[in-house]
């Protein structure tokens, strides 16, 4: 029987939606700390807090192994309770943003051993590997794309749009800031690129015809949005039928100093989430998966998403 004491101290634990994430992930399999961290795109201390007050009232149990401390759910009286706080929230979005997260840290699990430039990126300052280098890599794989009428939406520091224009027949450069345009023309002018044309504009009311691209691409773009389905439903429209679109963004974390220092309307946005918001804007054939981690704190994790405007105009 489960004192009244007991009792309280059980729900005061229950009561925190990053606890019952983090037992909703535990009821799944067992995982590291670290694992937890990178699912939830968690601080190191916000997890290790969470799984010492969870352990306290006997809902977590750990086992070392290796160097690693594996946790998983404890059973026992209290165990029933969870498994139903669980289930009835199941369906919910904080939910199925994780589950999405547990499959990327699987599919990473059984490809590490091909994670070869991932190692790389991480050895940089301590090995010197000649010719290997990221943007090397970009410009080999963006030769790879299909010729075509682009549209870089938000132009940032003008890297992307250089490449794609390497590859592209044409490639309209879109930004709300004049001054970015004018780098960007600079340094086109400089490398003797002349398929770029700049358009200053905002993502959500796009200055563009309709049907006019084979590509749009919206790199760390869209958490400046106030409306960001609006913005990607101006990207289907700008888009001829059977046209591309591709999203780099932000998966959702909590450093809400971004907004203030680097003008984020949004704090990234959850796999399920991004991937609702493109059927809503009339895409087929979506598909968001986590790209990378930055190595350093606080570790933001880049979204990747891919979609096709229909052939035919949904009804």
């Amino acid at each position: 029987m489960i004192g009244l004491n007991t009792t309280s101290r059980l729900l005061k634990a229950l009561a925190d939606e990053t606890r019952l994430r983090i037992l909703h992930m535990l009821a799944q399999e067992e995982l590291a700390g670290s694992d937890l961290m990178e699912i939830l795109n968690l601080g190191q201390s916000r997890v290790s807090t969470h799984l010492a007050l969870l352990k306290e009232v006997d809902l977590v149990a750990d086992r070392r192994h290796g160097r690693r401390t594996l946790y998983s759910l404890q059973p026992g009286p209290s165990a029933a309770l969870v498994h139903s706080l669980l289930k009835e929230n199941e369906s919910s979005p904080e939910f199925e943003t994780d589950l999405a997260g547990l499959e990327a840290l699987r599919d990473r699990r059984r490809n590490e051993s091909r994670a070869f430039f991932d190692r790389v990126a991480a050895e940089f300052d301590e090995h010197i590997l000649p010719g290997r280098t990221w943007e090397g890599l970009a410009r080999g794989l963006v030769q790879l794309a299909d010729r075509g009428r682009y549209a870089d939406l938000g132009v940032g520091d003008g890297l992307l749009t250089l490449l794609l224009a390497e590859v592209a027949s044409s490639v309209t450069a879109v930004d709300i800031n004049p001054g970015v345009l004018e780098q960007l023309r600079t340094r086109a002018k400089a490398k003797g690129i002349g398929n770029i044309t700049t358009v200053e504009g905002g993502i959500e009311s796009l200055p563009l015809p309709d049907a006019n691209f084979d590509v749009v691409v919206m790199s760390q773009a869209l958490h400046h949005a106030q409306e960001p389905r609006k913005a990607l439903e101006e990207a289907r429209r700008v888009l001829v039928p059977g046209g591309r679109v591709l999203v780099l963004d932000l998966l959702a974390h909590h450093e809400d100093w971004v907004k203030d220092q680097f003008q984020h309307v949004h704090l990234g946005f959850g796999e399920p989430e991004l991937e609702q918001m493109l059927v809503e804007a009339g895409f087929d054939r979506v598909r968001v998966q986590r790209a990378a981690r930055d190595p350093q704190p606080p570790h933001f994790m880049t979204l990747v998403a891919t979609a096709v405007r229909p052939a035919r105009s949904k009804a």
